[in-house]
């Protein structure tokens, strides 16, 4: 059975801000260059943006040393991320996009949803993920596992993404 979280970061930036820094594709260049302070093997694999939306394809790779022990039992090599999101065109009310997460021969998969919206303070980018592990017995610790982590991810993207807005719009 599948879990899910809902994360929601708020910002006192405006929500055309935000979306302005999402569809830039220096926003996920210097994202993908703090990376590599964790794992040198980080980059922007595709990226476009236009009247229609923006979409980006991050790849990370992880050596199998870098990963819990509960992780380590499953995957026999180092962990390569392929991580899409997307955003549709700019809606000053709500802009929703998707993302995904993969890893070839994985035990499971990642997805989810994502709004951007304005609040009276800025605005907030709202995630919604689902996580689904493939294999009995751990199937529920590796989820929870995934979840707890996709936190930390999350809040320090937020954190990014406040600090880039500061800096460059």
């Amino acid at each position: 059975m599948a879990r899910r979280l809902s994360y929601s970061a708020r910002y006192k930036h405006p929500v055309e801000k935000l979306y302005a820094a999402q569809s830039s594709r220096q926003y996920w260049d210097d994202m993908m260059a703090g990376f590599q302070m964790i794992s040198p093997h980080c980059e922007v694999a595709e990226f476009e943006s236009g009247d229609a939306g923006m979409r980006v394809v991050l790849k990370q790779t992880i050596g199998r040393d870098q990963l819990p022990p509960l992780a380590q039992t499953v995957l026999m090599k180092d962990m390569v991320i392929t991580r899409e999101e997307s955003f549709g065109a700019f809606d000053p009310e709500k802009t929703t996009g998707n993302y995904d997460a993969s890893i070839p021969a994985g035990p499971g998969s990642l997805n989810g949803w994502q709004e951007l919206f304005p609040t009276e303070t800025g605005c907030t980018i709202r995630k919604t993920s689902e996580v689904k592990v493939f294999i009995p017995f751990i199937n529920g610790k590796l989820e929870q596992m995934m979840l707890v982590n996709l936190v930390d991810l999350f809040r320090a993207e937020a954190e990014y993404a406040a600090d880039w807005v500061n800096k460059n719009l």
